[in-house]
């Protein structure tokens, strides 16, 4: 199983991603810590957000508070929505999560199920949540887990999905070449349901984007402007 750790500023963006593979059929939530779970699946993205951030403070010094992961099963692993739900919470309390608020979707966009979870690095005393060698503690719960569950291992598999590319970031320039260097992965590896799928993936990067409708000389033109 390979994990997938994504850390940003933008939590609407993250929910609004998983809330529109929902809305397209292609998800569910599984399970939720400290985070309102309607039954029937169609959460706001507003109420959520609401949920999150009353566990925090108001002011708080962590430029990155969001923390957004993808857990990646092989794709032979054949697991119940129980048993994912299970390796996500698990997964979470591990990681030093298990006290965060926190939302798990199960993504079905792709031949391989897999899951994504969305919570904040933000603690309610307002420090910042242990992410010291995260990615290395990660990796070692992944194989944990594998073991625990009789997954696949995950050596030898393709690294999961690759959505999780680098945020533009406005101070370092060469704009055009940032943007590119997103807009076009991700062009390569999906096939987006919805313009507002593909906008809240580009919002996870930074990237706003707009549809532009026109005439020019009696022809009529559409395009996009990111």
């Amino acid at each position: 199983m390979v994990a997938k750790i994504n850390i940003g500023s933008n939590l609407y963006g993250a929910l609004g991603y998983n809330q529109e593979k929902v809305d397209a059929g292609l998800g569910k939530i599984l399970g939720a810590n400290l985070v309102f779970q309607p039954a029937d699946g169609q959460f706001s993205v507003t109420d959520c957000i609401n949920d999150f951030m009353q566990f925090v403070p108001a002011h708080f010094r962590t430029e990155e508070p969001v923390f957004h992961v993808s857990l990646n099963p092989h794709k032979d692993d054949v697991l119940t929505d129980e048993q994912l739900a299970d390796i996500g919470r698990e997964y979470m309390q591990r990681l030093g999560y298990g006290d965060q608020p926190y939302l798990i979707f199960k993504h079905e966009d792709i031949e391989r199920e897999h899951l994504h979870i969305v919570s904040l690095r933000v603690k309610s005393d307002g420090r910042k949540v242990f992410d010291r060698k995260e990615h290395e503690r990660s990796k070692a719960i992944t194989i944990e887990l594998e073991q625990e569950y009789n997954l696949h291992p995950a050596e030898g598999q393709k690294q999961g999905e690759q959505w999780e590319l680098t945020p533009v970031d406005t101070s370092k320039g060469n704009l055009k070449n940032q943007i590119a260097s997103v807009i076009k992965p991700l062009a390569s590896m999906y096939h987006f349901q919805s313009l507002g799928e593909y906008k809240a993936v580009l919002s996870l990067y930074n990237i706003h984007l707009e549809e532009l409708k026109g005439e020019v000389k009696g022809k009529p033109y559409r395009g996009l402007l990111y």
